[in-house]
């Protein structure tokens, strides 16, 4: 069993930065791939970045790229998010996610975290 715990979310003005952190914790060897998640209240969960473990590969939404950077810690069984210049669309729970193959849909996660919020404003 894996457990995931999110943290680094929070308040931030616009095209500032944060950093969220996906700590894995339990039987952590049994991921290959994390990916992040995230939900606005109304809108469909939505996948922004995901990272596959053995290689170190990335993927991300159009609507990040270039802006977020998802990267891996190995020693720590960490995963973060960094999020650059935010922008008020970006406001969302945020939830990171093991997935069974390198995808950014929700239908291919097979464990959720708790999800940390981050509010971007102008």
């Amino acid at each position: 069993q894996v457990q995931l715990v999110e943290s680094g979310g929070g308040s931030v003005q616009v095209g500032g930065s944060l950093r969220l952190s996906c700590a894995a914790s339990g039987n952590t060897y049994s991921w290959n791939f994390m990916t992040w998640f995230r939900q606005a209240p109304g809108k469909e969960r939505e996948g922004v970045a995901g990272l596959y473990r053995g290689s170190g590969s990335t993927y991300y939404a159009d609507s990040v790229k270039g802006r977020f950077t998802i990267s891996q810690d190995n020693a720590k069984n960490t995963v973060y998010l960094q999020m650059n210049s935010l922008k008020p669309e970006d406001t969302a729970m945020y939830y990171c996610a093991i997935s069974d193959r390198a995808s950014l849909l929700p239908q291919r996660v097979i464990l959720w975290g708790q999800g940390t919020q981050v509010t971007v404003s102008s």
